[in-house]
């Protein structure tokens, strides 16, 4: 089982193989940018392609919260530990919010 990803239950609506996927699609994404830009590519292609990656990491990460909601505040909630997790919901949306 990978850190931060709980045992899959029926509840939680992404694996954790769905996940891994994205992100090492978004690793493949950002070698093909770099090489776009070492190959003195157009700049324009390589922004869109920066955009796409921002997407796909966008994207994953929605999901890891999805089941870090679902996962582990779910459970804390009927724990000692709920405001612990509260505050770090409120931390990482501050952070999606910059």
């Amino acid at each position: 089982m990978k850190k931060g990803i709980p045992s899959m239950n029926p509840d939680h609506k992404v694996s954790a193989e769905q996940i891994t996927q994205l992100l090492k699609t978004a690793r493949g994404q950002l070698e093909a940018i770099l090489t776009m830009y070492d190959n003195d590519r157009y700049c324009v292609d390589i922004t869109k392609q920066i955009l796409a990656l921002q997407a796909l990491l966008k994207k994953a990460n929605n999901l890891i919260l999805h089941d870090h909601i679902n996962g582990c505040v779910h459970d804390a909630m009927n724990q000692s530990s709920k405001e612990e997790k509260l505050q770090e919901l409120t931390d990482i949306m501050a952070l999606l919010q910059q």
